[in-house]
């Protein structure tokens, strides 16, 4: 079985009751709404990580305010008709406040839509769970940098 590991990092933008997300093409091509943020590169910091991929994918440079958490994934699953892999995901997940640039879509990236959308109409959105364990970090704040049922879950 293929092991893959892929570290990412993501940026939880709110401001006046809106929270920036951007939209990417699901594996069936259906548009879902997602966190701005995306793989590290070798040797990149996540820190580093998050500022370039929230400016690849709005436009916007961001101040990171604070680390809110860290989520860790482990599935395994069937790439196509091929083997098995054993895929394990760690994200960071990042406070950020906006300090520039000018809201914008990605060219030629992974998602093709940058906007605001208001907290209240995220649960209605077709989004990655990614949207939802990002907001659980920035309003529960936990202590401990993760959420405890998700974690309970995975062991």
């Amino acid at each position: 079985m293929r092991q893959k590991l892929r570290v990412a990092a993501y940026a939880v933008c709110v401001r006046d009751g809106q929270i920036l997300l951007a939209r990417s093409p699901a594996a069936d091509g259906t548009p879902e709404w997602v966190m701005p943020g995306g793989g590290m590169e070798h040797g990149e910091d996540p820190y580093d990580t998050v500022r370039r991929e929230v400016e690849e994918e709005t436009g916007y440079r961001i101040e990171v305010t604070g680390l809110l958490g860290v989520d860790s994934s482990h599935r395994v699953f069937r790439e196509g008709i091929g083997r098995a892999v054993d895929h394990h995901a760690v994200r960071f997940v990042y406070e950020g406040r906006i300090i520039g640039g000018e809201l914008r879509n990605e060219v030629g990236g992974s998602t093709d839509l940058a906007a605001w959308q208001d907290l209240d109409a995220v649960p209605g959105l077709v989004r990655v769970g990614m949207v939802d364990i990002a907001l659980r970090l920035w309003r529960e704040r936990p202590a401990t940098g993760r959420l405890a049922d998700l974690m309970e879950d995975a062991e």
